[in-house]
């Protein structure tokens, strides 16, 4: 593989902006498929987009990757969701893709989750351009989107191009690089007429043209001079100005277009190949585990600290891999991976790093959304499938000779629970099956038992999360399900510091047990970085060192259920000071009683408050409901942050307890007639008003009551 000549890219945006779509013309362009599917058409649907459920509700729930190729370049792409509930399915692509498609509405501009998906790229560092689709809509404005991309994500955003009407008027673009006019003919747009830009917008396009070249002489003192001496600049200098600063993520990139009405996509493509990076132009590093485990034991570093080593793009390295995604099949596990370094070659053996065993890779596909193609070889920069390994999502995998470790993916915390059991007895088998497999695919899926009732609970990112795979459950593995009242994952803390001094003594037959702690525990910070802080103050030995380790192990012990209501406590600091010891009858055991103990009963003097997620929501609705709507989220203790009007529409951005939005998408329908539309995601967990603290408190509790009467 020439690696110049690949590209690995992500098509991510908010919700309905056009991502399959556009992914589905790039498809048609690039000779991929012969005929154009929609999202929300009649027929087969979107290629993309090849789950029923997906076709049926016109949305993309799970990233597809497929390949094309255009202009001689290799391009990788992978289709993303827009729902913040599948959230981790674009963090997981953007985690092994070199650079993405950020696609914006053009009436809509850059929305919640546009802020999302851009702060993800900015996490990994990933060069993109910005593609301003549906600017055949009415109330398309170019130039507002490129304000707001500006404004909002804080880019610095430089028009390529500039439209040719818009609206019911959008008829093309006008290429200020080659200051040409396109056109795009054809039933389905294939073929790119280019033309002198006309009369009526040459005097626009000059002076579009002219602050394009003056954002662009930022980079550049020769185009800088250029400029002064009013001098032609050669075109393909100014390309790789764009590309070197777009590489450096000091600029974005804006074109426009209309994927439904197929025009602006084959420029897109130009532009991906141009301007946007290929493998080698990324510098990956990797933890180098055997060299990092070393230094820590020597002293070098502190634990936590590691050693990193650069990865080459030499196909004759060992191998380094990343398994980014997985899916369990009826044949075993289809898992998706970015190669670093070195080759994977089918039939050959390689160690995962996470569990140190050797796994064979027997097949290997290319992945085309849901079709595949076996291969024997892949090389560094690709993105493959490897068939019937078992592993987690996240997984770095090395051939031999070498021990790394790529960092894993960030992956939010779940904010929503309910509780699950067949609706026949026959379906348990079936259910419990289900549910490994989505927790295996989905990091965002959790799921548990309560020890106490028996009750199966799932919590995710959102009601839109778990439906889909409650559905799943029902369509894929024909098990009917009774589903419980969705809950809020709710979360404790200290309001208070206390000191605590606790001895553990146990004197009754064979060996005894003596431990004891003294210190402090304190409520951290509302933007602490961390949820638990230890700190061992023990001075002279007062406890031996063996035996922290595993007071601090009780002490966690207790954080994994509170006092109020049994949630998870966080934003807990612990300094640990002083205590004593018994030659014969202490032990890590003993030790970690003790912490047990000394936290459960220091947290329930300290003043424990409940801690709930608020979403950030986002509402989009007829100026004329705007009073009703703001008055009811206010009901909700919602807290308004603005609105936007943009053409007869508002656009209401508020935060809202979790706890009070249960069915809200029913209750915005009937106060708008239908015409209302929201969208919502996590935005932090902050602490619950008293009053409703305890009426949280008293109705967990009847609700455990109950439960127990039942088990």
């Amino acid at each position: 593989m020439n690696l110049q000549k690949v590209r690995n890219i992500g098509i991510s945006a908010h919700i309905d902006s056009g991502k399959t779509t556009l992914t589905e013309r790039i498809l048609f362009y690039s000779g991929r498929i012969y005929k154009i599917g929609e999202v929300k058409g009649d027929g087969d649907g979107a290629v993309m987009d090849h789950m029923e459920l997906e076709k049926e509700r016109g949305i993309t729930i799970t990233s597809a990757a497929t390949q094309v190729a255009w202009d001689g370049t290799t391009v990788n792409v992978i289709d993303t969701p827009g729902h913040v509930d599948f959230t981790v399915e674009v963090e997981r692509s953007l985690r092994v893709l070199d650079g993405a498609v950020l696609v914006l509405c053009s009436v809509g501009g850059v929305q919640s989750q546009s802020l999302t998906v851009d702060r993800q790229m900015k996490r990994y560092k990933i060069p993109r351009i910005a593609f301003v689709n549906k600017m055949d809509r009415t109330g398309a404005d170019f130039y507002k989107v490129v304000g707001q991309v500006r404004e909002k994500l804080g880019l610095n955003a430089i028009p390529l191009q500039m439209p040719i009407g818009s609206g019911a008027d959008f008829e093309g673009v006008i290429d200020l690089i080659d200051m040409e006019a396109c056109y795009y003919d054809g039933s389905q747009g294939e073929t790119v007429r280019r033309e002198p830009i006309p009369a009526a917008l040459q005097d626009e396009a000059h002076e579009k043209r002219q602050e394009m070249l003056e954002s662009l002489s930022m980079f550049s003192d020769e185009l800088m001079v250029a400029l002064l001496e009013e001098q032609e600049f050669p075109k393909e200098e100014l390309i790789n100005i764009i590309r070197t600063a777009t590489l450096a993520q000091e600029m974005a990139p804006m074109l426009l277009g209309s994927a439904f009405k197929n025009k602006g996509v084959q420029n897109l493509l130009n532009a991906v190949v141009s301007y946007l990076p290929c493998p080698l132009d990324r510098a990956i590093s990797a933890i180098d585990v055997t060299a990092t485990e070393k230094a820590i034991a020597a002293g070098e570093i502190q634990d936590g600290e590691e050693k990193r080593v650069p990865l080459t793009t030499n196909t004759d390295d060992p191998l380094v891999c990343m398994a980014f995604k997985i899916v369990q099949e009826q044949f075993g596990q289809l898992t998706y991976t970015r190669i670093y370094q070195g080759k994977i070659t089918k039939g050959e053996s390689y160690v995962n790093t996470r569990t140190g065993k050797k796994v064979r890779f027997g097949r290997l596909v290319r992945m085309h959304s849901n079709d595949r193609e076996d291969i024997d070889v892949a090389e560094a920069g690709d993105i493959v499938a490897v068939v019937g390994i078992d592993c987690a999502s996240g997984d770095t995998f090395c051939g031999d000779g070498v021990n790394y470790s790529l960092e894993n993916i960030y992956v939010p915390e779940p904010v929503i629970r309910l509780s699950i059991e067949p609706a026949q007895r026959d379906g348990a088998d079936r259910l419990s099956k289900a549910l490994e497999r989505f927790r295996r695919e989905d990091p965002t899926f959790h799921m548990e038992t309560d020890p106490e009732t028996k009750e199966t609970i799932i919590a995710g990112m959102g009601q839109l999360h778990l439906e889909i795979y409650i559905e799943r459950i029902r369509r894929e593995y024909r098990c009917d399900v009774n589903v419980g009242a969705p809950k809020v994952a709710y979360k404790e803390m200290p309001t208070k510091e206390v000191e605590f001094n606790y001895k553990h003594k146990k004197q009754t037959g064979g060996s005894g047990q003596y431990a004891h702690v003294v210190g402090r525990v304190f409520p951290l910070p509302e933007d602490s970085p961390v949820n638990w802080e230890f700190n061992n103050k023990i001075s002279q030995g007062r406890i031996p060192t063996q035996y922290i380790p595993a007071a601090k192990a009780g002490f966690e012990r207790a954080l994994v259920k509170g006092p109020l209501i049994e949630s998870e406590v966080v934003r807990v600091g612990c300094d640990l000071t002083d205590g004593s010891y018994h030659d014969v009858d202490s032990s890590e055991k003993a030790f970690e009683t003790c912490g047990w103990a000394a936290m459960r009963e220091t947290l329930e003097k300290s003043g424990m408050a409940l801690l709930e997620p608020i979403m950030k929501l986002e509402v989009e609705i007829p100026e004329e409901y705007q009073g009703p709507v703001t008055g009811h989220i206010s009901s909700k203790r919602g807290v308004l942050n603005g609105t936007d009007v943009r053409d007869g529409t508002t656009v209401i951005y508020a935060e809202v307890p979790l706890a009070s939005m249960f069915d809200y998408a029913n209750e915005i329908r009937s106060m708008t007639q239908g015409k209302g539309g929201f969208t919502m995601e996590f935005g932090s967990y902050k602490q619950v008003p008293r009053n409703i603290q305890e009426e949280v408190v008293e109705q967990r509790r009847k609700e455990k009551q109950e439960r127990l009467a039942k088990a």
